[in-house]
């Protein structure tokens, strides 16, 4: 297989994840005879700080035409604190997701038993929680009309949804649960928020199509609660763009780390996969980002960007068996960790980089015996 992958490395600790993600799509390569092309470009602060836009034309050029996009994450500290700057690195990433399509946004939340200690959450609550997360990602306050009155007293973000947008992202996650326990919740605000009443009557609409799909809907704040209550009662979850972006860092602590998680942004063309962390300033540079998001967001990649099913289960194995061996990185140690079994991003890159060998020969030799 040729195909054609961006590495769009981002800001903070993307550039340093990215690095392994892209380490482990090369060995993947080279080990299931696939050949990869990679290209690289900038977005958000360092884009910003080259050419004065965080989504330079050459980027989105570059973009639209590549075959699947590993993207690390976009934010500066320079722009938390300073809201008269106008051009701002999510800039960038919004317009990305609007020019390329990307509607829909799947987050996988399934933790691995070996990292079952590592959430604040009790084992026993967490145990076999296995969600997948649809988020609607160009719609919503994030793209509404946004602005200042005249005084400079008063701010507003319009919150907004057209029927065609709920129905595609809605569709997505119906047939997803078709794969899967064939439950779908809905979350929206619909006591309150007009768009959210629109919102659940076109999931209701949706869901008719789809008689062998449970439906239920949830407020998203008992979402909220219902999430760290009982995790094992979702199984695919679809929400809006803003509720979907704060229920998905919460979930987060099911995974036991931010680090742990992937993403995947799709449309009808090419697809985006990231970490769901940020750029993480804090501890950029000091070598300890936990790199599996980004290595799981690759093996999405794979998986749904170019169907090659094995070579993502692949990764995901070497994952697991990394953890079961004990290597961690230190968002995701515990007081129980030996200090020499807690890698730097470099050395836990390369110990997926050695498992991946040992189940691809695995996989191999069962392959020949048949």
């Amino acid at each position: 297989m040729n195909k054609k992958i961006v590495i769009l490395p981002g800001d903070g600790i993307g550039k340093e994840v990215t690095t392994e993600g892209k380490k482990v799509l090369e060995k993947i390569a080279e080990l299931f005879g696939h050949t990869f092309e990679f290209d690289e470009a900038i977005i958000g602060h360092d884009a910003i700080e080259a050419t004065g836009n965080p989504l330079p034309d050459e980027t989105l050029t570059k973009l639209k035409n590549c075959d699947a996009i590993l993207f690390g994450a976009v934010g500066h500290p320079k722009y938390d604190n300073d809201p008269t700057l106008k051009v701002r690195p999510e800039q960038g990433l919004l317009k990305m997701r609007k020019e390329l399509g990307l509607y829909a946004n799947l987050r996988p939340i399934k933790l691995f038993d070996e990292l079952l200690e590592a959430s604040s959450i009790k084992p026993e609550i967490l145990k076999g929680s296995d969600i997948l997360f649809f988020r609607e990602l160009t719609g919503d306050v994030y793209f509404g009309e946004k602005g200042r009155k005249d005084d400079g007293n008063t701010a507003f973000d319009l919150m907004i949804y057209q029927r065609y947008e709920v129905e595609r992202i809605a569709h997505k996650a119906f047939q997803a649960a078709r794969t899967r326990k064939k439950k779908v919740t809905s979350v929206d605000k619909a006591n309150v928020l007009e768009s959210s009443r629109l919102w659940r009557e076109v999931v209701q609409e949706i869901g008719k199509q789809y008689p062998d799909v449970a439906l239920d809907h949830q407020f998203v704040d008992a979402a909220a609660m219902k999430l760290i209550q009982n995790p094992r009662s979702y199984d695919v979850v679809v929400t809006g763009n803003l509720f979907g972006d704060i229920l998905t860092d919460e979930a987060s602590q099911i995974a036991g780390s931010m680090g742990m998680l992937a993403s995947a942004s799709v449309g009808d063309s090419v697809g985006l996969y990231e970490p769901i962390h940020g750029s993480a300033h804090d501890i950029t540079g000091k070598g300890i980002a936990n790199p599996l998001a980004s290595i799981l967001s690759a093996a999405l990649l794979l998986d749904i960007s170019f169907g090659l099913k094995e070579e993502s289960e692949t990764i995901i194995k070497a994952v697991e068996q990394t953890l079961k061996q004990g290597w961690r990185t230190t968002d995701i140690a515990d007081a129980k960790t030996p200090k020499e079994k807690i890698l730097n991003t470099q050395k836990m890159g390369s110990a997926i980089i050695n498992e991946l060998e040992k189940v691809a020969s695995h996989k191999l030799s069962v392959t020949s015996d048949k």
